[in-house]
């Protein structure tokens, strides 16, 4: 039976450029995971979308005198434009900001009110005087009454990561004006995350001894230590979901609130799920990845979003049990999966400094690509990636990773042996006649890398991985050093055949095991070495339009993919074609030149 595997990665807000510690954070390891289980054939969606109606949208709009939707729609579509350029290959990238999600996000508010664990409550929120209205959380900003951050928003903290209680934060000042915001009563509905909570704590046990660590102190630790307590999941807020009408029924006070962002957004990989499927002309698709029992479910996030899909989401699927299907108005309602595993990243810095967007203290991600290739970021955001602590960007290193490893180990390993047996075996493979012992070894070794690297890959520990790979290439380049078919071939062209088809073989066992790392150099490749058609069938997702026209979104179509997850098949006499460097060694001047750039003005 094939596996059905749902890979979700975070939403970015629709307010700010992406860099590459958004991109090291969730993005790529998202589709570096799902281009490998494609491989290894299972059943993949890999989906996310735009986070529209969280309040960066409408703190860009204010400071920018236009609109929140407007704010929407430019970074959406730039988002859409970096993430083909990458390669990122989602099933489904949408939008918070359609009529679907809204549906969704409204059934599921009412699956969790019949089955008792909404609540509602009145509560202090910060008011505007100067403004006459109430302000979200991040109009907020004070001092963290856990740790002591004076730069907390008064919804959570981004030192500590903990989710504070707004009235408890010290020393308020609004972001609009810098008045101190005074508390006034407003009425929200809560979800009861205290009553959910030790089903929560026995869904997180199950998960200990392999979820990690910095997700589990976030979570399970933090329960464990604190507690759970009720959180508002509606806000007096003009920009968002509009609550269901059986909501609206109990008043007009209700018409001027809309779900929280927090409780909405991460519903988004449930609406995304259920919009690929109707996208797919089968609108009942979605239920193999979010009702089998059997189906895995994964969550890319950076650490700041541990709480919400660690905790709160697991408590809304809980929560929701069979009633948001009945809703849906299926006979036969099913509860919904769980996350299988929230692999959780750390920070990226830049240049021993935390990135900040307003300093222009960044590396941007669609800047870098006017200047570099994609399979190049891609390589140094994997071997840098923050999986158990904060990494550091640094120019220096990127210069040196870039010319020493993915050049002098990898690439010149290809185009030399690839060139050499293109010249000297007319295009073809060469015959190696019985292989030595010594040949054996090497290839054994680089067979048993489908299950080194698989495993690596599978336990969601990416650099190593990528790093188990590159050992290997190495391993090749040993190999040469000792046969020297460069040399052999004058005397003995046999000897030099068999060393070099060995070499082929190698190469084109480690194109496979490079795939999801480096997708289009390994499709280039791929073509070199005489087959036809890509590793990953449409190498670029597609831009379309949403069926009602209202936005972009982009679909990766798999269909015609020959990538699998297993060792070379190359046979003598294939034929072979014209190679060329994968490649492009880089100037050391480009080390300065671009620290120069950092903390300038950013166009």
């Amino acid at each position: 039976m094939t596996e059905n595997i749902l890979v979700a990665a975070a939403w970015p807000y629709a307010n700010a450029e992406i860099h590459v510690g958004n991109l090291t954070g969730s993005y790529l390891p998202a589709d570096i995971f799902a281009r490998y289980q494609r491989m290894r054939g299972r059943n993949v969606i890999f989906v996310s979308g735009s986070d529209s109606h969280g309040t960066p949208i409408t703190v860009r709009a204010d400071a920018e005198k236009s609109t929140p939707y407007n704010v929407y729609q430019r970074y959406h579509a730039g988002f859409i434009d970096l993430f083909q350029k990458l390669g990122l290959t989602y099933d489904l990238f949408t939008s918070t900001h359609t009529d679907n999600h809204a549906t969704v996000a409204r059934t599921v508010f009412m699956a969790l009110k019949n089955n008792g664990f909404l609540y509602k409550e009145s509560q202090q929120q910060w008011y505007s005087t100067r403004q006459q209205r109430f302000l979200p959380d991040r109009y907020v900003e004070g001092t963290c009454y856990i740790c002591g951050f004076e730069g907390a928003r008064s919804d959570q903290c981004d030192r500590c990561g903990n989710i504070l209680e707004a009235e408890r934060l010290i020393d308020p000042k609004s972001k609009i004006d810098g008045s101190t915001p005074e508390l006034r009563s407003t009425e929200h509905y809560f979800l009861d995350l205290a009553k959910l909570q030790q089903l929560v704590v026995e869904f997180l046990k199950v998960r200990e001894s392999y979820w990690r660590p910095n997700v589990l102190r976030q979570s399970l630790g933090q329960i464990l230590s604190e507690g759970l307590r009720g959180r508002p999941i509606t806000r007096d807020l003009d920009w968002g979901i509009s609550l269901p009408k059986e909501i609206l029924a109990e008043g007009k006070e209700w018409e001027s609130k809309c779900l929280y962002v927090w409780f909405e957004a991460v519903i988004g990989y449930l609406s995304a799920s259920i919009e690929w499927s109707q996208l797919s002309g089968n609108p009942d698709a979605w239920r193999s990845w979010w009702q089998d029992g059997e189906a895995r479910c994964y969550y890319f996030i950076g650490k700041d979003n541990i709480p919400f899909h660690a905790i709160i989401w697991p408590a809304e699927l809980i929560g929701m049990g069979d009633e948001f299907d009945r809703l849906l108005g299926s006979k036969h309602p099913s509860p919904m999966v769980l996350p299988y595993d929230v692999p959780a990243n750390e920070f990226m810095n830049i240049e021993s400094q935390k990135i900040s967007g307003s300093r222009n203290w960044a590396v941007w991600a669609n800047d870098f690509l006017t200047r570099y290739d994609p399979d190049a970021l891609r390589y140094y955001l994997t071997v840098n990636m923050p999986e158990a602590k904060d990494t550091d960007w640094d120019w220096d290193d990127f210069f040196h990773r870039n010319n020493d490893e993915l050049v002098a180990t990898w690439g010149n390993l290809a185009n030399r042996v690839l060139s050499f047996a293109y010249k000297h075996w007319q295009g073809v493979v060469p015959d190696p006649g019985e292989l030595t012992p010594f040949d054996l070894d090497l290839l054994t070794e680089i067979e048993d890398g489908f299950k080194t690297v698989g495993g690596e890959l599978e336990a969601v520990h990416l650099r190593a991985a990528l790093a188990e790979a590159m050992r290997l290439a190495s391993e090749v380049n040993r190999y040469l050093d000792v046969t020297a078919p460069w040399q052999t071939i004058k005397t003995d062209k046999t000897a030099a055949g068999r060393a070099i088809f060995t070499a082929l073989k190698a190469i084109d066992s480690l194109k496979t095991l490079f795939a999801p790392f480096l997708p289009f150099t390994s499709d280039q490749l791929n073509g070199f070495m005489g087959y036809d058609g890509s590793l990953f069938g449409s190498q670029i997702p597609q831009k379309i339009s949403d069926s009602l026209g209202e936005h972009t979104i982009l679909r990766y179509d798999p269909a015609g993919a020959t990538g699998r997850w297993e060792p070379s098949s190359l046979r003598p006499g294939q034929v072979l074609r014209q190679p060329q460097p994968l490649f492009k060694k880089l100037e050391p001047r480009i080390v300065e030149e671009e620290r120069e750039k950092l903390g300038k003005t950013h166009s």
